[in-house]
C-alpha cells in the first residue's frame, strides 16, 4: 500500500492539513474493495482527485474510468446518457446507443454533483447499485453491468432528503464510505503553499518571472475566506501572474483582486427567531388573537370563582397574579386620575363685565382667544333662487341651457321662475 506522501506526489496534491491527509488515507484503504464511496465538500475543494486515486489503486485500474457531471446533463437526456437507448425510443434516436454504465463495464464511474439527479434517474441508479441491473431507454431487456460508483456532491444531502429532492435509500447506498474534503479556509497552513505552487506553474506556462507576496500580502491571503476554495485561489494566482508588471505583490495589490464579500472575520449569525421577532403581519395578528383569547380565559376563570364563592376579597387574594396580568398595575392607572385641583389653576370667565377696564383686563388675560365672526347663513330657498338667477344670467335668459346646467327639466325651471317672479 502506497503512503499518503507518495499519493500526493503522484496525483499532484498539495497540503499537509490533517483533515486532507485523513481523506487520502480513507481513499487508499477503500480502493482495493468495491465499496461505493461518496465524496463531500464545497465546490472547488478538489473532490475529483479522490475518485482518480480510488480507481488507480483498485483492481479496475486497467479498465475504463468515466467522469460524469450530473448537473450538466439535461433532465430529459440523462437517462439516455447513463443507461443508453434503443433506436426509435424517442424523437431523434436514429440508432441504438450505449450508455456510460455499459461502456464502463468492469471499470469505475465518477458521478459528480450526484445531488442534481432527477428522482426518476435516482430509481434507476438505485437498481444498479443493488444488483447491477439496468434497462436501456425504450428497451425491455434487462442488462447487467459491473461498475464501481464513486459519487460526489457539494450540497447538504440531509437537507435534500428532508425536502424530498433526494432518495434516502439511495443516499445510504452511495455513502457506504463518506470521504469529506475540508474547505480551503480550514487549511490555513496550505494556502500560501498552494499559491506558490500555482505561481510557479503559471510562470513556467507563460514564460514570466514568478510572482512573490510580501508579508502583509501573505497575511491577507491567509485571512481571506476563499468562497471558491482552491479553484478561486488558482484563478487569483493566474491573474496576478499575467496582469501585474511588478512581480512583488503587496497587500494593496492583492486586495484589488479579491472580492470584498470574502472576509473571514468572525461574525454572529442569527439562525433562529426570537419570540418577539415577527416576519409578517399575519404572525402579529395571530399573537394579538392568542393574547386576547388567553385574557378571555382568565376572565372566565375569575368570573366562575366569583359565582361559586361570592366573596370578592378571597377571590382577589387567591388570584392576585392573574388580576395583575389582566389589569396591570392598579397604582399606575389610579395615578392617571389623581385630583390635580391644588396644582392646576382653573380659569373662570366672569358673566358680566361692568366697565371698559374689566374688558381691557379680560382681553389681556385671554389675549390668546380668537374672535370668530359668525356668518349669516342663507336658507335653502334663498340659495335655490340665487342659483337660478346666476344660471339664467350666464346663458342670457335661455331657459333650456340653464335647466341643463342645473340638472332639472325645462318645465321645472319654468315653474320655479313663476314661483319666484323672475
Amino acid at each position: 500500500m502506497e503512503s499518503v506522501q507518495a499519493i500526493k506526489q503522484r496525483f499532484g496534491i498539495i497540503g499537509n492539513t490533517p483533515a486532507l491527509n485523513r481523506a487520502i488515507e480513507k481513499a487508499i484503504q477503500v480502493a482495493p474493495t468495491d465499496i461505493s464511496v461518496l465524496v463531500t465538500g464545497e465546490s472547488g475543494v478538489g473532490k475529483e482527485s479522490i475518485p482518480k486515486i480510488i480507481h488507480q489503486l483498485s483492481h479496475r485500474k486497467h479498465n475504463k474510468y468515466i467522469a460524469v457531471n450530473c448537473g450538466a446533463i439535461p433532465e430529459g437526456t440523462i437517462d439516455s446518457e447513463l443507461f443508453g437507448h434503443e433506436k426509435g425510443a424517442f424523437t431523434g434516436a436514429t440508432q441504438t446507443r450505449e450508455g456510460y454504465f455499459e461502456v464502463a463495464d468492469g471499470g469505475t464511474i465518477f458521478l459528480d454533483e450526484v445531488g442534481e439527479l432527477p428522482l426518476t434517474t435516482q430509481v434507476r441508479l438505485l437498481r444498479v447499485l443493488e444488483n447491477g441491473e439496468f434497462l436501456k431507454v425504450g428497451s425491455s431487456k434487462v442488462q447487467k453491468t459491473n461498475v464501481r460508483i464513486v459519487a460526489a456532491t457539494n450540497i447538504n444531502m440531509f437537507e435534500a432528503i428532508q425536502k424530498e429532492k433526494f432518495r434516502e435509500d439511495l443516499f445510504y447506498r452511495l455513502s457506504t464510505v463518506d470521504i469529506h474534503l475540508p474547505p480551503l479556509r480550514e487549511r490555513q497552513e496550505d494556502i500560501h503553499l498552494l499559491f506558490r505552487k500555482f505561481a510557479s506553474d503559471f510562470a513556467l506556462k507563460y514564460k514570466m518571472p514568478t510572482v512573490k507576496l510580501t508579508d502583509n500580502a501573505v497575511h491577507l491571503l491567509l485571512k481571506y475566506r476563499w468562497g471558491g476554495n482552491i479553484r478561486q485561489l488558482r484563478n487569483i494566482a493566474e491573474q496576478l501572474s499575467v496582469l501585474e508588471q511588478d512581480r512583488t505583490i503587496t497587500a494593496e495589490t492583492l486586495r484589488s483582486y479579491l472580492p470584498t464579500t470574502g472576509s473571514n472575520l468572525p461574525a454572529v449569525i442569527k439562525t433562529s427567531k426570537s419570540e418577539g421577532d415577527f416576519s409578517s403581519e399575519r404572525e402579529i395578528l395571530y399573537k394579538v388573537l392568542f393574547d386576547m383569547k388567553s385574557d378571555l380565559n382568565d376572565l372566565k376563570k375569575l368570573t366562575m370563582e366569583l359565582m361559586k364563592t361570592g366573596n370578592v376579597k378571597d377571590v382577589e387574594k387567591n388570584n392576585e397574579g392573574l388580576i395583575q396580568k389582566i389589569y396591570g398595575d392598579a397604582d399606575e392607572d389610579e395615578a392617571d386620575y389623581e385630583d390635580t385641583s391644588e396644582e392646576t389653576e382653573v380659569l373662570s370667565i366672569p358673566e358680566h363685565l361692568e366697565s371698559m377696564e374689566d374688558i381691557g383686563s379680560t382681553q389681556d388675560k385671554y389675549h390668546f382667544a380668537e374672535e370668530i365672526e359668525e356668518e349669516e347663513t342663507l336658507s335653502l330657498q334663498d340659495k335655490e333662487l340665487e342659483l337660478i338667477k346666476k344660471s339664467l344670467e350666464r346663458h342670457n335668459g335661455k331657459r333650456k341651457l340653464a335647466a341643463a346646467e342645473l340638472g332639472i327639466s325645462e318645465r321645472t325651471l319654468y315653474r320655479k321662475i313663476k314661483q319666484y317672479d323672475l
